[in-house]
């Protein structure tokens, strides 16, 4: 039995398409380890033709690691750390900014799997670009000015109050959420547990300020840095198929789900593997 994973690199920096593996079926030690150090180099890796039942998909993910369960998103029936995104006219998307998922938490996931089920006929890409290209990419004195500072992230940033009061019930578990994930810190640099390499931990979704500055000096360097990590020289951008699979190593990359499809419908599945507590530690 052939267990060589097909795996190849779509750009300089980030993304790679893995073939020859069903990802629906338990993976042998030697299959994972060849994904898990493909994932490591490429940060996303993605398969096409994978369908998987929820179940399979959470198998899939607890491979990596413990799996987190979202705070307000909606989840499957079949298996609660798989979450829905069903984004419609009447349910628009909430996704379509760059981000890092769940970075309001003190351990920000590893990693997430997403699985695309119900696709729009045009439209609905996704980007993501590698914060480990953006960090190399800064001048020096760039780089010494952000070592060892600190940002804030903030839950309500993204899940703003408006959006969840449709239903008392909707908005209690909003409150909830709100409670258990208060404002915290995390490294404006951050420092890869496995490869040790440095990236940029920021993320227009979540991140408010940096400690330590002024507002408005916080203000302009999180601006550029929100701009500078999404330039397209440190992007990949896949156009999804039914059934496609998408790995991220979301400890150094961001992400946009591009919301140009409406007024049609897009389904996708995604499990989220928690990681450990940032740290940066200068190279």
């Amino acid at each position: 039995m052939n267990e060589r994973l097909k795996i190849t690199p779509l750009g300089p920096h980030i993304g790679a398409l893995v073939e020859d593996v069903s990802l629906s079926r338990p993976l042998s030690d030697a299959q994972f380890e060849q994904l898990y150090h493909a994932l490591l180099k490429y940060q996303v890796l993605f398969a096409r033709d994978q369908p998987i039942t929820p179940v399979q998909q959470r198998a899939l993910a607890a491979q990596f690691g413990d799996l987190h369960i979202h705070p307000v998103y909606p989840q499957t029936p079949e298996a609660q750390e798989i979450i829905i995104f069903d984004t419609h006219d009447n349910n628009p998307p909430d996704n379509d900014n760059w981000h890092t998922d769940v970075t309001f938490i003190e351990t920000p996931p590893l990693g997430a799997i997403l699985a695309a089920k119900t696709l729009p006929s045009t439209g609905g890409d996704t980007l993501w670009a590698s914060g480990i290209a953006a960090y190399e990419a800064l001048s020096e004195p760039f780089r010494k000015l952000l070592a060892g500072l600190q940002a804030e992230h903030d839950f309500t940033k993204s899940f703003q109050e408006y959006k969840y009061r449709k239903t008392p019930e909707e908005h209690q578990q909003w409150l909830e959420a709100k409670e258990k994930n208060p404002p915290l810190l995390h490294p404006v640099i951050r420092t890869h547990p496995v490869s040790g390499r440095q990236a940029l931990f920021v993320n227009e979704g979540f991140t408010t300020r940096i400690v330590g500055l002024e507002e408005k000096e916080s203000a302009a360097i999180l601006e550029f840095l929100f701009r500078h990590i999404t330039k397209p020289e440190f992007q990949v951008r896949w156009r999804w198929q039914e059934n496609d699979i998408a790995i991220w190593d979301n400890r150094i990359t961001q992400h946009y789900a591009n919301a140009d499809y409406l007024p049609q419908r897009r389904i996708m599945h995604r499990a989220t593997i928690l990681g450990d507590k940032p740290f940066y530690k200068a190279s």
